[in-house]
């Protein structure tokens, strides 16, 4: 079916392998988020155990989000794990349970969606004519500043 939302259909589809790949690095965040909780060892662990707890609950939130969008524009998320090692800007990680370790790397990972997140808001708003996508990706990059600070907090 033709969707007629105010952006060209090829816009569009660069839109969606840009936000697939945002949805790459979502699920690949989550997934070694997920992995520390699991993983994770020592006088803390309670503490660290639900912290990474609600770090990958968010995560979860924010791929569905994205998965979603790219849907609403009228294409399709690929989150099959081939995909998304293909299209991930993130590198997966080996097994830890160092805290500092495991802190250091998703806070990395959260940094550089960060950074390609700010280059897709004006890709998307300047290139693409769609301040609708461009709004989006800033609403994600929120989302990503304030999980990047609670891990940054615990680093200090």
């Amino acid at each position: 079916m033709k969707i007629e939302i105010g952006i060209s259909a090829e816009h569009a589809k660069k839109i969606a392998l840009e936000l697939n790949k945002v949805l790459a690095d979502e699920l690949l965040v989550y997934a070694k988020t997920r992995n520390s909780h699991w993983n994770i060892e020592g006088p803390n662990f309670m503490e660290m155990h639900k912290f990474y707890e609600g770090q990958y609950e968010e995560l979860e939130e924010i791929a569905d989000e994205v998965a979603e969008y790219i849907r609403k524009i009228g294409h399709y998320a690929e989150g099959r794990y081939a995909d998304v090692l293909k299209l991930t800007n993130l590198l997966e990680s080996e097994y830890s349970n160092d805290q500092k370790k495991q802190l250091q790397e998703l806070l990395d990972d959260h940094e550089t969606i960060i950074r390609n997140l700010r280059r897709l808001i004006d890709e998307f708003d300047e290139k693409y004519k769609d301040k609708g996508a461009a709004d989006f990706a800033t609403q994600l990059l929120q989302k990503h500043l304030s999980l990047a600070w609670m891990i940054r907090s615990y680093l200090k």
